[in-house]
This record gives structure tokens, sequence and C-alpha cells, in this order.
């Protein structure tokens, strides 16, 4: 049990970080940058702090176009933040246990930011050229990428060989 707190507390800490990062940037960004006034600045050439005022979720899906719809989704993504809060409660697997904080960090970002703003502030915009492979991100959407990989990868590349069924014929 002092192992599943020891993996809880680096998960929950984790996505406080996250949580801290996050925010830190967007009053970066929303503040000081005043990015929304000036659109975009180049930092490197393949990166640049963009303007974007996300209204929906992932890729644009889910996209909040009222009051009501706002709320809803607020809803439903703290209910998912919850889900994944249980879930690294649970966990006895220190590397799960740190992919679900930086999911849960990230998530609590973006709620914040959709309860705070009504849409959640994206500004990261990495790019080639002219070819974006990405959507406009944050912070929390790209630890809710890490975190989520991380997941995926390790349930993928960590399967337990299944015993050999019994031949009941024998």
């Amino acid at each position: 049990m002092a192992r599943r707190g020891a993996h809880r507390q680096v998960g929950l800490g984790l996505a406080a970080a996250v949580f801290v990062a996050d925010q830190l940037s967007k009053w970066l960004v929303t503040g000081p940058l005043d990015l929304a006034a000036r659109g975009t600045i180049r930092l490197l050439p393949i990166f640049d702090f963009r303007w974007v005022a996300n209204y929906g979720v992932s890729m644009g899906f889910l996209t909040a176009g009222s009051a009501t719809q706002r709320w809803l989704l607020v809803a439903f993504t703290a209910a998912i933040a919850c889900a994944v809060a249980i879930w690294l409660w649970r966990e006895r697997r220190r590397e799960d246990a740190i992919a679900l904080g930086l999911v849960l960090g990230g998530a609590a970002g973006n709620i914040l930011d959709r309860v705070r703003f009504a849409h959640v502030v994206d500004f990261a915009d990495l790019h080639f050229g002219d070819w974006h492979p990405f959507l406009v991100f944050n912070v929390a959407d790209a630890a809710i990428t890490i975190g989520v990989l991380l997941l995926l990868l390790r349930a993928l590349l960590t399967r337990k060989e299944r015993e050999p069924a019994e031949d009941v014929h024998a």
C-alpha cells in the first residue's frame, strides 16, 4: 500500500506541476505578451506563438457554440478528469501514475480555461514552412497527448503472455 501511495503522490504532484506550468504559460500569452492583440509571434523558424481561442475539444470536435454547450462541455470534461483521478488514485504502476498525472493536470488546465474564458487558450504552433502537421496547442494539450501515448505504449508493449489453455481432452 505504501508503494501505491508513493505512486499516487508522484502522479498528483506531476498533475499539479502541469497545471501550474499550463496556467503560467497562458497567463504569459494572455497578459504580458497580449497575444490576442498581436496575433502571432515568431520564436523560431519552426515555432510560433499564435493566438487561438479554442471553443471545442480535440481537433475542434464538440465545439461549444452556446453557453449551455459550454457548460455541458465543462461537465463532460470534468467527468473524464474525475475518472482519470480515480484511476490515478487506484493505480499500482508508477509509469501509469506518471501518465495519468500528465493527463489529469492537462485536463484541469483546459477545464479552468473553459470556465474562466468560455474557451481554451491555445498558442503553440509547431510548423515546417507552410506545413502545419499539428493544430495550435498549449501545455495542457501536450501533457494530455504525451500521457495518453505513454498509456497506449505501455499497454501495447508490456502485454503479459496469456497462460496456455489447458487441454480438456488430455
